[in-house]
This record gives C-alpha cells, structure tokens and sequence, in this order.
C-alpha cells in the first residue's frame, strides 16, 4: 500500500516546506523528497500535521445545546453533572457507538487526526455488568474504527462519589469497577491505537487504587481528572490536608513519559512549577471549561516555566481544534490584559500554540507516530484550503494565524488518515451514514 503525495506547502518539524512529496507505505510516512522525481497525486493548499485530542467524553456530543437553561440555583459544573447523570441513564451500547461514530467524524471535519477517550461508562443503567464486561469499550473502539481516527481508549477506574471512600450514587452505578471488573476493561484489544490507564480523579478513586492501577500498568498512558473545581479542591484539603495536584504528586510517579493532568485549573503557583518540572502534560479543555464555568489556567504562567499541555475537546459541546486552540489564547488574554499573550518572538502565536498542541498531544495519547509530518510519523495530513477567503493574504506562519484566530472548521479542505482521504471538500467521505445512524440513536433516546 505504497504512494506519494505531492504537498504544495507544508508545516514539518524543519519549518515551512514547499512542493515536496511524502513517500507513504502502509499508513506511514518514509521518506519526504523535493518534488520533480516521479508521479505523485497533487495536494493543493496547506498541509498541517494532524493534531491529536488528548481528552473527550464521546456520549456527551448528544447532550450539546440541551443544558443551556439557567436553574432556580446557581449553575455550576455541579449542577451540570446532575443532568449528564440523567441523560447517560438512557444509552445503551448501539445508541454510545452511533454517537461516538459522529463525534469522531466531526472531530476528523475539525483538525483532529487521533483521540484520546476518556471512557466511563461500563455498565447497564441498573449497574450490572454486560454479559461481555468490555461491550461498552468494544463499541468505542467500532466507533473509532468506523470513522477512521486513531484511538488511545482509557478505561475509567471509578470507586466513588467523594473523597476518603465515600459511597457511589446509584447514578454513578454505571461508572463503577472494582480491580478485577477493572483490570479485564484494560483487556479489550484496540486495532488502530492503544489503551491506557484513567483514574477518574482523587475524589472518585481511593489512594490504593491510585497506586494499584499505576502500578500495574507501569509504562501506559496514564490520565486523571484533578483541580478542575474549586470545590473538588476545598473538599481534598479538607480529607487530606493538602491540594489535589500536590497529594497526586506525593502519591504516585508522575513522569513525561505517561501522565497527562487533565484541566488542573486551580494549580496553585507551587504545583504549577511542580508540574512543568515532572514534563508531565496538562490536558487543557478551553470550550469546556468556560461551557461549565470552571475558571482559567495560568498557561502564560506555565509556558514560562517550560511546561507542556495538550488540548481536547472534553463534553464535545462544540468540536473544533482551532476554536479549542483560540479560546485557550483568548482566556490568557482576558486574564492578563494584554494581547498575544502565549506567543514568542519566533513563532507566531498561532504557530507556537500548535505545535505545543502536537507535541503535548502526541506524548499524552502515547501515539508515537503522531507528532509531525516527517519519516516514520502516521501519514495524518489536515489540508487548509488556501482560497478561502480569511487566508487570501497570509503566508507561512500567519496560515496558521489566520486559521485559528479567523477562518476555524470552514478553512479545513481535506484530511488524511494514514495517507488516506477521510474528508473531502470540508465533508466526511461517511457523513451521511454516520449522521443517519446518529439520528437513529438520538431519536430513540426522546
């Protein structure tokens, strides 16, 4: 399965290159040569490697829009959980993979090339298991499959509802595992990806179970939920006497090579320093975490400290990989007070998030082979169409500027996923029976 495109522009890890052919053999990238030595189908436009979604709940995509109703309490990430407990209660396996089908299309329509799911719901709605305990894994991995991305599954370990054990909710009863339920999740094979270890955060995991899951899987990737609440945070001081992040630290390794700290939004300026010394990544979610109210995270603050993050798209409220990329410099900006606030004298600021985003992206997914368009990286190209009408007159770095900060989802012509074209003209090649299966399910769940 070998053959050669001709990219007209491209963004490698040696810079901006122009007219120059990626000798593909089986999904992979061996070799870039200049162009003019053989036959090569021609890539109009500008090729991006794609970037990797280090975080996302795929069943929350039929919940966008729906929670958008002001209570008769104040609405909070709280308040919000409470109905997503409602609504999970009435999908069952065929309703999950139609739904993850969707929103990994549109996750392939919006730059993303490989996700990482953040998976926790195992069970019947009474809570018992399947008769295949990994059916609901399984679906996610048809789901992946189906649309064509790359997949980094991680199973949930769930234990329950509140720090220092405090009992399940009958509406976590789905979510909940014990080792050996748990350790035979982390069986189910994944084809096209990897699987990895997620406790759910400290306070629906005790610390033994911290350390059992960490240690048992030694080397996988490794995601929890911490700090993401201000709440999550006082309730921790209270249990353990100290904050989220710095109990996770005192309790397991977190190194570069597996962990990846989703949101930890309320990292305080010591935990902060901590975690950009372990180079372990920070998981950031902006549409979500300003869709749930959570707050902002000093990235200025970190970036200046060297450390390292990654975005995902998280609830799915709204899947684009540059409004995720925008929102993020947007919030630093609102809460600095100045512009530009992310980016460097040698790289626009564009260009500097997205390839923070890459490289975070493809250490946290442990997908080696993302990472770039260069020899022995997964043929994963986003192709930005050069005559939409916000890119007419950007050149090299302010492409991506202009994408980004202007253009968005509109601007993304083509997708390759192992060298293969999985979208075409802005559209996914299985839209129209991915969308017909995804009504199917959502008309079921009315």
């Amino acid at each position: 399965m070998a053959s050669k495109l001709h990219l007209e522009l491209a963004l490698t890890p040696d810079g901006w290159r122009r007219d120059v052919v990626v000798r593909i053999d089986h999904g992979v990238i061996v070799g870039i040569e200049e162009a003019g030595h053989g036959q090569a189908q021609r890539v109009s436009g500008v090729a991006l490697p794609g970037l990797p979604n280090l975080h996302s709940h795929a069943f929350q995509r039929a919940m966008a829009g729906l929670t958008e109703r002001r209570g008769s309490e104040a609405d909070s990430f709280w308040t919000w959980r409470e109905a997503m407990y409602r609504f999970v209660e009435r999908l069952g396996p065929d309703e999950l993979e139609a739904i993850a089908a969707f929103a990994y299309m549109e996750m392939l329509e919006a730059g993303f090339t490989w996700v990482a799911e953040f998976h926790y719901l195992h069970h019947q709605p009474d809570g018992r298991p399947y008769d295949n305990v990994a059916e609901m894994s399984e679906r996610i991995v048809a789901a992946a499959d189906a649309a064509g991305i790359g997949l980094t599954l991680l199973p949930v370990l769930y234990r329950q509802s509140g720090f220092l054990g405090k009992p399940p909710t009958p509406a976590q009863r789905r979510f909940v595992c014990d080792r050996d339920r748990y350790a035979r999740l982390m069986e189910t094979r994944v084809p096209a990806g990897n699987i990895g270890i997620a406790p759910h955060s400290l306070r629906a995991v005790t610390l033994d179970d911290l350390q059992w899951a960490a240690l048992t899987w030694t080397g996988l990737p490794a995601h929890i939920h911490v700090a993401e609440q201000t709440r999550e945070v006082d309730d921790c001081i209270a249990a353990h006497g100290r904050p989220p992040i710095d109990l996770l630290l005192g309790t397991v390794e977190v190194d570069a090579r597996r962990w990846c700290l989703v949101h930890a939004t309320h990292a305080n300026a010591d935990e902060r320093a901590r975690i950009a010394r372990t180079k372990a990544i920070v998981g950031l979610c902006p549409i979500t975490e300003a869709n749930l109210g959570d707050g902002l995270f000093d990235a200025a603050a970190f970036l200046a400290e060297d450390g390292q993050f990654g975005i995902g798209s998280d609830s799915l409220i709204r899947i684009s990989a540059a409004d995720e990329l925008r929102t993020l410099e947007y919030g630093q900006r609102l809460m600095h007070r100045q512009r530009n606030v992310l980016g460097e004298a040698t790289r626009s600021t564009g260009r500097r998030l997205f390839e923070a985003a890459l490289a975070g992206g493809a250490r946290a997914t442990d997908a080696s082979t993302m990472g770039g368009i260069a020899p022995g990286k997964r043929a994963d190209f986003v192709v930005l169409d050069r005559q939409h009408a916000s890119l007419a007159a950007a050149q090299d770095d302010s492409l991506l500027d202009a994408w980004l900060f202007a253009a968005d989802n509109a601007a993304i012509k083509t997708v390759y996923c192992r060298g293969v074209p999985v979208v075409q003209n802005g559209r996914h090649v299985a839209r129209d029976e991915l969308g017909q299966r995804y009504r199917k399910a959502l008309s079921g769940l009315a």
